[in-house]
C-alpha cells in the first residue's frame, strides 16, 4: 500500500496495525554521528501513550521502542534505523460486532471499498496507533535539530479556548497537567469538560497550537515545497485533523494589507509576525506557531445508524477502548510531526548553496 513514507532526506516508512503483533518503522537518511538520547526518545513515548491519565483511553499499552539497527555504541551510524513497538494489550474482540459493519466517520468504509478488504480490529492500519512510529523518528529528529525549540500544546477543547498569546503562556505547565494546556486554570475547566463528556459516552475535539522557536532562515524550498506547505501535510496526515492554518491564518482575512504587514528592523527582523516565520515559503528566523483543529474522536459510547456490508440499515454502539477527547495525546504526535519537517528541510538546506 503506497503512502506510507513521508520525508525526502529524512524520511521514515511506517508499518503495522492497531491489534496486529508489533508495529515500527525504518529511518533512513538521518547522518552518522548523532549521539542518541535513548530516555528522550522513551520521553516522548510516554508523553503519547494510552492509559496515561483518566480524560483518555485505558488501553494498557508501555510502548516500548526496540532498535533494530542503524545504532551503534549510543550513535547514529548513517544506515537505515529500525525500529518496532510491541502490541502487548489488543482486545480484539471489543471489534468483532463491526466486522460487517462500517462505523460512522471512520475509515471502514472507505478502506473496504478501495481495497476489498479491512482489517477491523481497531481500525487496523488506520488506527491513530500508527501515530506512535511518528513519535519514535520525531524524537531523534529533534535531538538532529539541535537548538531548534519545539513546543506543542492544547489551545482549545470544543468551545473553550485559551485566548492569551503564546509569548505571553507558561510552557512548563503544559505537562504539569493531563490536558496540556498551557494553563493551569483552564487545564481544570477543560479537564472537568472531558470527564463530562466522556459521562455522556459522547466525544469533543479541540485545538492544538504548536510553536516553533530558534529557527534559522532559509527552510523551505520554492514553489511546491514551501515550508508551510510540507507542514499542513504532515499535520493533515495525522488521524482526526481536519485543518490547519498558520500564522495569523484566517483572522488575517480581516486586515488591510497596511495591518497585516511585518515590517522590518534593521537586523532583518520584524516588528510583528503575521507571517508566522515564514515568507516565500521560506523561514525568516522568526518563531514559527500554527493551530491543528482535531475533530471529535468517530467512536462514541452511544447508539447510531449505519450500514452493513451489504448495504441495510442497522445499529450499533461503539465498545471498546477510546479517547473522549484526541487532543491532549496528540500534543506529541503533532511536535513530532513538524520535528520530521524541518529536520528534512535542515538536511536539504545544506546543499543550498556554496
Amino acid at each position: 500500500m503506497a503512502g506510507n513514507s513521508f520525508g525526502k532526506i529524512y524520511n521514515l516508512t511506517t508499518f503495522g496495525e492497531s491489534h496486529g503483533e508489533a508495529i515500527g518503522g525504518i529511518i533512513d537518511g538521518c547522518p552518522a554521528g548523532l549521539e542518541v538520547d535513548m530516555e528522550a526518545i522513551d520521553l516522548e513515548m510516554q508523553r503519547r501513550k494510552p492509559g496515561q491519565s483518566a480524560i483518555v483511553t485505558q488501553r494498557k499499552e508501555p510502548d516500548s521502542v526496540t532498535f533494530l539497527s542503524g545504532i551503534f555504541e549510543g550513535k547514529t551510524t548513517g544506515t537505515p534505523i529500525g525500529f518496532v513497538i510491541q502490541n502487548t494489550n489488543q482486545k480484539s474482540k471489543d471489534y468483532s460486532h463491526i466486522k460487517d459493519t462500517y462505523r460512522p466517520s471512520h475509515a471502514d468504509y472507505t478502506y473496504d471499498k478501495k481495497y476489498g478488504i479491512r482489517d477491523y480490529r481497531g481500525g487496523g492500519r488506520s488506527s491513530a496507533r500508527e501515530t506512535a512510529c511518528r513519535v519514535v523518528a520525531g524524537a531523534l529528529a529533534k535531538q538532529l535539530l539541535g537548538d531548534i525549540k519545539i513546543t506543542a500544546y492544547v489551545s482549545a477543547v470544543g468551545d473553550m479556548e485559551l485566548t492569551t498569546h503564546y509569548k505571553e503562556l507558561d510552557f512548563s505547565e503544559i505537562e504539569r497537567n493531563p490536558v496540556r494546556t498551557a494553563d493551569s486554570d483552564m487545564a481544570h475547566k477543560m479537564e472537568a469538560y472531558i470527564k463530562e463528556i466522556r459521562k455522556q459516552g459522547d466525544t469533543i475535539g479541540g485545538v492544538i497550537t504548536c510553536v516553533v522557536e530558534n529557527v534559522p532562515i532559509g527552510l523551505g524550498e520554492p514553489v511546491f515545497d514551501k515550508l508551510h506547505a510540507e507542514l499542513g501535510k504532515a499535520m493533515l496526515s495525522i488521524n482526526a485533523v481536519k485543518g490547519f492554518e498558520y500564522g495569523s491564518g484566517f483572522d488575517g482575512t480581516r486586515l488591510k494589507g497596511s495591518e497585516h504587514n511585518d515590517i522590518f528592523n534593521a537586523d532583518g527582523t520584524t516588528q510583528t509576525n503575521h507571517s508566522g516565520g515564514v515568507q516565500g515559503g521560506i523561514s525568516n528566523g522568526q518563531d514559527i506557531y500554527f493551530n491543528v483543529a482535531f475533530k471529535p474522536v468517530a467512536t462514541i459510547m452511544q447508539k447510531q445508524e449505519t450500514i452493513t456490508k451489504e448495504g441495510e440499515t442497522t445499529e450499533m454502539q461503539g465498545k471498546g477502548r477510546h479517547d473522549p477527547c484526541v487532543v491532549p495525546r496528540a500534543v506529541p504526535i503533532v511536535e513530532a510531526m513538524a520535528a520530521l519537517v524541518l529536520a528534512d528541510f535542515w538536511l536539504l538546506n545544506k546543499v543550498s548553496k556554496l
